[in-house]
C-alpha cells in the first residue's frame, strides 16, 4: 500500500504531536513541516531526525506532491491556511476550532466541497476510548435517561491573548456533548470574568440546554490550582465520572439513583427512593486518541469516506462558541441556537438536517 504523503503547518504547541504520529504511521509519509519561526523547525529536526524538509512558507508545500496537509497554527490563522491548502488540491485536518465565526466556517466547508477534498476536525476527544465507552453506555440505556451532565476543563494556564477561556478550552467538551448526545444544543447562558487584567475572560461558565430537557455544563478555568480534566453523567439508573487525569480508572460507574414517588395517603408531596449498588470501573484498552484520530483521516482519504469529526461537526461547535460569546456580551442571558440537528450515522457525522 503506498504511503500518504503528508505535510504539517505548524510545530508549535500541539504541532509536534501530530508530526510524532503522522512519523510512527506505517500508512503515512511524513514529507514537510512548516513554521514561521525558525526555532521551532530547529527544534523538530533534532527531535525528528526522521525530517528531512522544513519551509518557512507554507505555501512551498503545494509543490510537493502532498496527498494531506494538516494545519496546527493559532484558531485566528485557519480560514485563510485552510482555503489555500484546499484549492490547492489537498486534504486538510486542521485543530480545533475549525475557525473564530461560524460564517468562515461554512465557507471552508462549501470550498472543500466544491474541490472534492476532505476537510476534518482535530476534536481528539471523540477518539477517545473513555468516551466512546461512555456513548455506547448512554446508547444502549444502561444509564436511564440522561438528567445532565457535567464538565471540568481547569489548570494553571496557558494563558491566550487572541481567545477566551471558553474559547480555548470548552471545544472539547462542546464536541463531546454533541457525541454522547447525538444533538446539538438548543441554547446556551454562560458568564465568565477578567481575573487578571488581560482584557479577556481566564475563567468562564456555560450551560447548554439540549432536547428532552437535558442540561450540559462546562467549567472552564486558567487559574485553577490543579489540572482537572473530568465529565460526570448522571442518569435515572446510574451515574458515571469519566477522569481523563486519573492514569488508570478512567471511568467510574456509580450504580446511584434517585426516583420520586407520589405518596396517596399524605398531602401530595412527593417521597423519594433512592438506591445505592456497586461502583465499578470497566477495563479501557488504552489506544492514544491523537493516534485514533490520525487514522482516521488516512482512512478517510483512502477510501473517500466522510470524517467523524468533518467540517459540519467542527461548525457546530464554533456556533455554540459564538453563542457564549454573545450571552457573555449580556451578562447570562440564554442565547437561543439554530434550529440545526447533527445526524450522527455509522459512527459519524453527516450534513445537517
Amino acid at each position: 500500500m503506498d504511503k500518504l504523503r503528508i505535510g504539517v503547518i505548524g510545530c508549535g504547541y500541539w504541532g509536534p504531536n501530530l508530526i510524532r504520529n503522522f512519523i510512527e504511521l506505517p500508512t503515512a509519509e511524513l514529507v514537510i513541516i512548516a513554521d514561521l519561526q525558525k526555532e521551532n523547525l530547529d527544534r523538530m529536526i533534532r527531535r525528528f531526525p526522521q525530517i528531512t524538509q522544513t519551509t518557512q512558507n507554507y505555501k512551498d508545500l503545494f509543490d510537493l506532491d502532498l496527498d494531506a496537509i494538516v494545519v496546527a497554527t493559532p484558531p485566528q490563522t485557519h480560514t485563510k491556511l485552510v482555503t489555500d491548502c484546499l484549492q490547492s488540491g489537498h486534504h486538510v485536518l486542521v485543530e480545533k476550532p475549525i475557525t473564530l465565526n461560524a460564517q468562515e466556517a461554512e465557507s471552508l466547508i462549501h470550498i472543500a466541497a466544491e474541490n472534492g477534498r476532505i476537510l476534518m476536525v482535530g476534536h481528539t476527544f471523540e477518539y477517545n476510548t473513555s468516551v466512546r465507552i461512555l456513548k455506547q453506555m448512554i446508547d444502549s440505556g444502561e444509564l436511564g435517561d440522561i438528567y445532565y451532565i457535567d464538565a471540568v476543563r481547569a489548570s494553571l494556564g496557558l494563558f491566550q491573548t487572541h481567545a477566551n477561556v471558553l474559547w480555548d478550552l470548552a471545544p472539547h467538551d462542546i464536541s463531546i456533548f454533541h457525541y454522547l448526545l447525538g444533538e446539538t444544543a438548543l441554547s446556551v447562558s454562560a458568564r465568565g470574568a477578567d481575573c487578571v487584567g488581560t482584557g479577556i475572560e481566564s475563567v468562564g461558565y456555560a450551560t447548554l440546554k439540549f432536547p428532552n430537557n437535558v442540561l450540559a455544563h462546562i467549567r472552564a478555568s486558567w487559574l485553577d490550582p490543579s489540572k482537572t480534566r473530568r465529565i460526570t453523567v448522571v442518569g435515572s439508573e446510574k451515574m458515571v465520572i469519566y477522569d481523563d487525569v486519573e492514569p488508570l480508572e478512567k471511568i467510574r460507574v456509580y450504580d446511584k439513583g434517585v426516583k420520586a414517588i407520589r405518596h396517596t395517603d399524605t398531602y401530595g408531596e412527593f417521597h423519594f427512593a433512592y438506591h445505592y449498588g456497586d461502583i465499578t470501573t470497566p477495563y479501557i484498552r488504552h489506544e492514544e486518541p491523537l493516534r485514533v484520530q490520525c487514522n482516521h483521516f488516512l482512512d478517510c482519504i483512502r477510501k473517500g469516506e466522510t470524517p467523524a469529526t468533518d467540517g459540519y461537526n467542527g461548525l457546530q461547535v464554533v456556533r455554540v462558541l459564538e453563542a457564549i460569546d454573545e450571552s457573555l456580551r449580556r451578562d447570562g442571558a440564554p442565547v437561543t441556537l439554530p434550529s440545526v440537528a447533527l445526524a450522527y450515522q455509522n459512527g459519524r457525522v453527516a450534513e445537517p438536517v
